[in-house]
């Protein structure tokens, strides 16, 4: 799903990004019996309803006209939320020095979920637990990171 979910990245982000917003990830998920394409989105003032069906219209007819999925799905557009998950170098990079929750794949010093402050990305997350302990995750170490602040 990975690879569907960066050709539609690919596909929409030009066209998103005119609409004024700025992309900021793409999910492709299985809930119950049907399936979700996620497209989410962001600008410094906020996301409205507004910007979410103007972009869902723009976008539409390039993934239409695409096909990258072969199942029937629905298209939802809307903000990643206060609480985002970081998935990007980018995304990382917005957010240094901000409060984040990792999620890591196995337990470092007994546990699978940190809480420190972001403090620099270099092929993973750098946070800092305190104030005389930082720790480097590379990408492959991390299940989830989201903004805690």
């Amino acid at each position: 799903m990975a690879k569907t979910t960066d050709k539609v990245y690919n596909l929409i982000k030009d066209t998103v990004e005119g609409q004024g917003v700025q992309l900021w990830d793409v999910a492709f998920v299985k809930e119950g019996a049907s399936h979700y394409l996620r497209v989410f989105i962001d600008k410094p003032e906020g996301i409205s309803i507004d910007d979410c069906t103007n972009v869902s219209h723009a976008i539409d007819p390039i993934i239409d006209e695409a096909d990258p999925i072969d199942v029937s799905y629905y298209l939802e557009v809307c903000s990643p939320g206060i609480n985002r998950e970081l998935t990007k170098e980018n995304h990382f990079k917005s957010f240094i020095g901000s409060t984040v929750t990792l999620k890591l794949y196995k337990a470092f010093e007994g546990t699978k979920q940190l809480e420190g402050v972001l403090t620099d990305y270099d092929d993973g997350p750098i946070i800092k637990l305190s104030e005389d302990k930082i720790v480097k995750f590379s990408k492959g170490e991390v299940v989830k990171a989201i903004i805690a602040d």
